[in-house]
């Protein structure tokens, strides 16, 4: 089997289309980069989602946390102590058995025992709580003069959020959620260990990675290759990232952009 042939028939395995069995044995180095890059279809769907919904579950919780009112501060305060607390690991393993119990309950929550909703979840629910607190941090850190300015125009309530206090906290959070973004991304690779089966043998992108280092007892090739994907996937992020930064500063002179800074989590 030619590369070309190799990748028709395994660059969409991960989703279903194509061959439907892996490779048995003369393991080809176009095999490994075919398949591992169709895992990172899921990584990317695990990463794109959790971020896109995080994102406004984690602007809400920012919110009731600042709020002065205890009903909407203090379950705020737990939920992101509770998961900025305990490590992702954990709280697959505990997400997993919930959704299992959950299942024995109603049928309903049989979809959430599977990777491609269930680890989705827990993903969800602890980039928003990171996100949050970079949000309710920079919610605090809006110049005064910005709110007495819109005091001074008359402005209050819902109108004074969405024109000035949101916008100016969203352009001072942006360099860190930009880190939190690609730490996301990165987390995703734990889905593998979660406990949660893939959804017909239809795995992310080390789930491949560990099939060809235990074929061939190799480790220093599919992992190497996994490590280049997820370094690519973090230049596009940093990238799209950035012109968002632009576009939330773009009211600014060149010179005085803030330029995004990558500082990776090393231990979460």
């Amino acid at each position: 089997m030619s590369c070309w042939e190799t990748v028709q028939a395994y660059g969409l395995r991960s989703v279903g289309i194509g061959e439907r069995l892996l490779p048995r044995e003369d393991f080809t180095l176009c095999q490994q980069f075919t398949l591992i890059g169709s895992g990172m279809i899921w990584n990317v769907y695990f990463g794109v989602v959790a971020l896109f919904f995080g994102f406004f579950f984690a602007t809400a919780l920012a919110v009731g946390k600042a709020s002065p009112n205890r009903l909407f501060r203090k379950p705020s305060e737990w939920f992101i102590f509770i998961f900025r607390g305990s490590p992702l690991f954990i709280q697959f393993f505990f997400g997993y058995f919930l959704f299992l119990s959950l299942k024995s309950v109603h049928p309903v929550f049989d979809p959430f025992t599977a990777a491609w909703l269930g680890a989705l979840v827990v993903l969800f629910f602890n980039t928003s709580a990171y996100s949050a607190e970079i949000f309710y941090g920079a919610l605090l850190s809006v110049p005064k003069g910005d709110t007495e300015a819109a005091d001074a125009y008359g402005m209050s309530g819902w109108p004074r959020f969405k024109r000035v206090i949101w916008p100016t906290s969203l352009r001072l959070a942006w360099p860190a959620y930009t880190n939190e973004a690609i730490f996301l991304f990165q987390s995703t690779a734990l889905v593998f260990f979660s406990g949660f089966p893939a959804w017909q043998q239809r795995g992310d992108a080390l789930y491949y990675a560990n099939y060809f280092a235990d074929k061939t007892f190799n480790p220093f090739i599919p992992y190497p290759i996994l490590a280049m994907y997820f370094i690519l996937l973090t230049l596009v992020v940093v990238g799209l990232f950035g012109l968002i930064n632009a576009r939330l500063n773009r009211h600014l002179p060149q010179n005085a952009r803030p330029k995004l800074r990558i500082r990776p989590n090393l231990i979460r």
